[in-house]
């Protein structure tokens, strides 16, 4: 206890909730080894950087890059999840799909973390490729959740650090029972939507308002796109929003006071991703005790820049595009491990009128935000407005 006391002095409330998620993760990990390994010793492993040579250089010393992917496998549901999910039985939707792709940073000094979503139609450069059987595949392009489909993780990697320049240091795939598990050891997430939501495809249906939604009810939300003429681009801001939810509900009392929710919390999550071999459990206490110091204000959401929504070019029809400067400069400001958000100092300045530059001298200086990306943090309203 005198432990936990000691590093949880001198920070702010919302540091400290972090300090004590990272603290129990590694009190947990070393109370209930033997669960905590036998869960890590089940996760499936891929090589998705196996013989790759040329790729982009970490400029930015021990910053960490996370690919998250969510894959529409059905595999691991029960039949009554199936149909209440409506996702089509094994042999209807048989392999899997990369439903989500979110890209994490966490930086060099473990004080930010930047979630940026990916548009999985993102009109993609697919570099020459290799496949199972030896053939090799020339440059194309496609969307780029098609790479998942093609080339699996490997070249879904190789196709990202292609387009950014960005080095990926690990890769983790969960599957929808992997989320489901997840929200379910938390005992649920609370959302608030400003509409009612009546979806065609996902068969959520929501009034407006503030709801604590289960597993089922949680994946059924993440993956709504059809009920507000906005789509996939929606469905990835409620992705984000959903996501601080969840983090601020894994940050709460009910959940760090509970080492029971706690431990079922990580077990969910170890047991039902896919990894990259590099990423250990030791890797997953050490990270955690790194980020002990962080804040939800510094954890920021955004969607990659856009220019066009429905871009059609070499036969790929309806994708978005990239927008040729904001995207450029996301991903060098994540390479230099630089904040996306920017404070300036604004100095009053001096008036011809001796009265009004009287007031402008007694004024004080005035701080302004410069955030070219749209972000939004993880304190920010769950029920704020989609843009």
């Amino acid at each position: 206890m005198k432990a936990t006391e000691t590093l949880l002095a001198g920070r702010n409330p919302g540091q400290r909730r972090m300090a004590l998620v990272s603290t129990i993760i590694v009190l947990i990990s070393a109370v209930s080894w033997g669960s905590f390994s036998l869960a890590s010793a089940s996760i499936k492993r891929v090589d998705v950087f196996k013989g790759r040579v040329e790729r982009p250089d970490r400029l930015a010393g021990s910053a960490i890059n996370y690919l998250i992917v969510g894959s529409d496998t059905r595999v691991g549901l029960t039949k009554a999840e199936i149909k209440e999910l409506k996702v089509g039985s094994l042999a209807t939707a048989a392999g899997k799909r990369a439903d989500t792709m979110i890209l994490v940073h966490i930086s060099k000094s473990r004080d930010r973390a930047t979630i940026i979503s990916i548009p999985r139609d993102t009109y993609a450069s697919v570099p020459e490729w290799t496949d199972s059987t030896g053939k090799v595949h020339p440059p194309s392009h496609s969307k780029i959740n098609e790479t998942f489909g093609k080339g699996d993780a490997k070249l879904l990697v190789q196709t990202l650090e292609g387009m950014t320049n960005l080095r990926i240091d690990h890769y983790v795939e969960i599957s929808f029972l992997g989320f489901k598990n997840m929200v379910d050891a938390l005992g649920g997430v609370t959302i608030c939507t400003k509409r009612d939501i009546k979806d065609p495809k996902s068969h959520l249906v929501l009034k407006a308002g503030t709801h604590k939604l289960d597993g089922l009810d949680s994946l059924k939300y993440v993956r709504t796109r059809y009920f507000d003429g906005m789509g996939d681009l929606g469905r990835m801001q409620r992705q984000q929003q959903f996501v601080s939810a969840m983090i601020r509900t894994a940050a709460s009392k009910s959940t760090l006071l509970n080492p029971v929710k706690v431990i079922k919390f990580i077990n969910a999550g170890l047991a039902s991703v896919v990894t990259d071999p590099d990423l250990t459990q030791d890797d997953l206490i050490v990270l955690a005790e790194q980020l002990r110091g962080i804040s939800t204000k510094k954890v920021r959401t955004l969607t990659v820049p856009l220019s066009n929504t429905f871009y059609n070019s070499h036969g790929v029809r309806g994708s978005v595009l990239w927008d040729k400067k904001l995207a450029p400069a996301l991903w060098e400001t994540l390479i230099k491990d630089e904040d996306l958000v920017k404070e300036v100092v604004v100095t009053p300045t001096e008036s011809a009128s001796p009265s009004e530059s009287s007031d402008k001298a007694s004024a004080k200086p005035t701080t302004e935000i410069i955030d070219p990306f749209k972000t939004r943090t993880a304190e920010a309203d769950t029920c704020g407005s989609l843009r």
